[in-house]
């Protein structure tokens, strides 16, 4: 059996945080000819897109064109860190509808804040280009179902960024369950711990120099800067982002999903609240959320925003339970036991990923964007494709809907519209800034 020991003497991460050995390869024996090679866009570089562009980097048969941002001081930042990091500068643009219409451009990979992640998929969709979209894939229900049906319309291909989807030891776990390994699997429980400071309330402040605030605020409603939004907190305010469950939740409720085989669920409930600072955080800090499935199955997500969870675990992953035993996964390892608790069998990634910091670099963004590069290339079949990955996006939006109803909510198990329930159904699509909506 692999130890723990074993796995850190395999991996080390250099001084930079970027340097993993073992990490996966494109290759140099896979060049491909000139009509494969790949053109790209980064848009929004602060911190999640660096991950990308180390794994597309590792392509030799991909180019990265473009990096987009609206913040300049954020530019400046991300093209020094490019030349360290992988050896040139790509060209800077501002406004990502001119990269759009740039027909040098195959595909378009998407960090910016959330409530942009459904329109500007749609629109490069439309632009003809291939999308790596970071969940959450949309900001309500609405965008949802509006971008599976732009990729039904359009053809293009789009892989949401759940990329423990391409990690070898959970593809091996699945397989394992599929043969009945823990017997019938029947419970997942999900979890996420970190300890997130307080956000403070924010004053009203000019606009810096530097911001383009109208294209950042793109679809959603106006509201004045404020010094506690920009570039990271708007994940905990509702007009741009959507809380906790959707920015680290989705990646284990994925799983859960995929462990399970399950869709949407029969019914959500939510309990949890905001038990910490006294701050501009508009989501609930704490969350357990439940949701049943046909079947007799049923999937827990516990989020913990402000406060770890002990005793001492990891600090985000998925417990799989079953008729004959458990697993346990995480991005890093697959781990079997019995029903006894007894150590069957450990395996670990040959590259470490990073698990709760805002990058998230690692081995999977490599094996995940050469899954997305050889769809485009070779109509393979992907990992995390948008009609597909949307479910599991669509969960944390009814964890969000269950939570704020404060009752247990009954799901259309065909469509996750929220049954006999108004009220809740009116929050099914946003407001959207006039002349921004997004549409097919």
């Amino acid at each position: 059996m692999n130890t723990r020991r074993d796995f850190i003497k395999k991996t080390t991460v250099g001084a930079t945080g970027l340097t993993l050995v073992g990490m996966p390869s494109f290759g140099l024996s896979n060049v491909l000819g000139a009509n494969d090679r790949l053109r790209v866009a980064v848009i929004g570089v602060r911190s999640r897109a660096k991950a990308h562009v180390i794994a597309i980097h590792q392509d030799p048969n991909a180019q990265i064109l473009y990096n987009c941002d609206v913040d300049d001081v954020i530019i400046e930042e991300h093209n020094a860190w490019c030349q360290n990091n992988i050896g040139y500068v790509p060209k800077v643009e501002k406004d990502f509808r001119k990269i759009l219409e740039d027909k040098d451009v195959d595909a378009v990979f998407i960090a910016t804040p959330e409530h942009w992640h459904a329109p500007m998929a749609i629109m490069a969709m439309q632009a003809g280009k291939h999308v790596y979209v970071e969940k959450p894939c949309s900001h309500n229900p609405y965008e949802n179902d509006l971008l599976v049906a732009a990729q039904n319309k359009y053809g293009k291909k789009v892989q949401m960024g759940n990329q423990q989807r391409s990690a070898k030891t959970s593809i091996m776990a699945m397989a394992d369950i599929k043969n009945g390994v823990i017997g019938e699997a029947y419970k997942a429980e999900a979890y996420y711990s970190n300890n997130r400071g307080s956000i403070g309330k924010g004053a009203e402040i000019s606009v810096p120099k530097t911001l383009d605030w109208e294209l950042w605020q793109g679809p959603a409603p106006r509201e004045a800067y404020r010094d506690n939004i920009h570039p990271y907190n708007w994940h905990w305010f509702r007009n741009w982002g959507t809380g906790e469950i959707h920015n680290n939740g989705t990646h284990e409720i994925d799983i859960s999903r995929w462990a399970l085989g399950v869709d949407l669920p029969e019914t959500v409930t939510s309990f949890g609240g905001k038990y910490t600072y006294d701050d501009d955080w508009e989501f609930v800090d704490n969350q357990q959320v439940t949701y049943t499935f046909p079947g007799d199955k049923f999937i827990t997500w516990t989020g913990h925003s402000r406060g770890m969870m002990k005793p001492e675990r990891p600090g985000r992953g998925v417990t799989i339970y079953g008729s004959k035993g458990t697993i346990e996964l995480d991005r890093n390892f697959y781990k079997l036991y019995d029903l006894g608790g007894n150590p069957i069998k450990f395996e670990f990634e040959n590259s470490v990923s990073a698990t709760t910091n805002t990058q998230g670099i690692g081995g999977l963004d490599v094996d995940h964007v050469k899954n997305f590069f050889n769809a485009i290339r070779k109509d393979e079949s992907l990992h995390a494709e948008i009609n597909d990955a949307s479910i599991s996006t669509m969960l944390c939006h009814l964890g969000n809907f269950a939570q704020d109803a404060g009752h247990s909510l009954k799901i259309d198990t065909k469509t996750g519209k929220v049954l006999n329930n108004d009220t809740v159904m009116e929050n099914w699509k946003r407001e959207y800034e006039k002349g921004w909506e997004p549409k097919l």
